[in-house]
């Protein structure tokens, strides 16, 4: 929601013990999200079947429809008979100022979802665990350990409420870790591990630094640098992550190495970027190759091109 005024100017010092405010919007627009559809979404717009795992309210019905409509599988989500669908509810002023809530809702019983019945029918190659309840994370990563099963540690907005023992148990024996440069940060605040330490307990380790890129650490790429995709406009930054995230492991699902893969998924994080609201672009194969050659070489698009159109009509 858009508020044209400034919240600064209805907030008192003197009473702010016992505030009651009403801000009267001039625009709502409700939105598709969730760190997980979003990358789901992605996934499944550059070709791949990606299996969406998570709880949900009854009202989840026309946003299944809309991600099966665009290939996700939505056969690993729980519906609860209790409970809403999760949902971020935020009112922006004129200074770009927030006031935001967070229901988590249905979120909550994602920890009664088992993984192992998931993957009965095609085995499960990789298991994206990202923010969640924390429960539910923390079982899931360790039915992955158990069941020997390969997955991505992304545990991003759960950094702030979560202490080192969870964040350890989150990202060890991860395969890849995904975080911005911030919580890279955190992570080694709150595990007190050092850099080199987290690496000793990952995969590889996957770093955004906004507009500067992406690092990528690991025993035999250290120190990798993979620069953005510039962006024709910037529209809205929400879900950016996400899209790099979905390029990155279909890049990595079609056997490409972990540098070309980011490339990918720079490309369609400046998709993201450029579009209002983090699953509204659409993906276009010409245009998609084109500047990804444009940035990273001929040869890099020549490389993704055979994988992008064997999955796309």
């Amino acid at each position: 929601m858009i508020f044209d005024g400034r919240f600064a100017d209805s907030l008192l010092k003197e009473q702010l013990a016992k505030v009651s405010l009403s801000f009267l919007v001039s625009d709502l627009q409700i939105r598709r999200g969730g760190v997980a559809p979003n990358i789901a979404f992605g996934m499944a717009n550059l070709g791949l079947r990606p299996l969406l795992v998570g709880a949900v309210g009854e009202d989840f019905a026309e946003y299944r429809s809309w991600l099966e409509r665009h290939g996700v599988d939505c056969a690993g989500v729980h519906v609860s008979q209790l409970q809403h669908t999760a949902r971020f509810v935020c009112t922006t002023d004129a200074d770009h100022a927030q006031i935001a809530s967070f229901y988590p809702g249905a979120m909550s019983e994602a920890r009664e979802i088992e993984l192992s019945p998931l993957g009965l029918t095609e085995p499960l190659d990789l298991v994206l665990i990202g923010a969640n309840d924390p429960e539910a994370m923390l079982r899931h990563t360790q039915e992955c350990r158990d069941a020997g099963i390969p997955f991505a540690a992304d545990p991003s907005q759960q950094l702030a409420w979560s202490d080192g023992p969870q964040i350890r148990q989150y990202i060890d024996g991860a395969a890849y870790l995904f975080s911005n440069d911030y919580e890279a940060g955190l992570i080694e605040q709150k595990t007190g591990w050092s850099s080199a330490e987290v690496l000793a307990h990952v995969g590889l380790r996957i770093t955004t630094h906004g507009d500067k890129g992406v690092i990528i650490d690991g025993r035999d790429v250290e120190g990798t640098h993979v620069p953005v995709v510039p962006a024709q406009q910037l529209a809205d930054p929400t879900g950016v992550g996400d899209g790099f995230r979905a390029g990155f492991l279909a890049g990595r699902s079609w056997g490409l190495d972990p540098q070309r893969s980011a490339q990918v998924g720079a490309t369609l994080a400046t998709l993201v970027i450029e579009t209002v609201g983090p699953q509204e672009y659409t993906l276009e194969q010409a245009a998609f190759l084109r500047r990804l050659g444009a940035v990273y070489g001929e040869s890099a698009a020549a490389e993704v091109e055979p994988h992008l159109r064997a999955h796309r009509p």
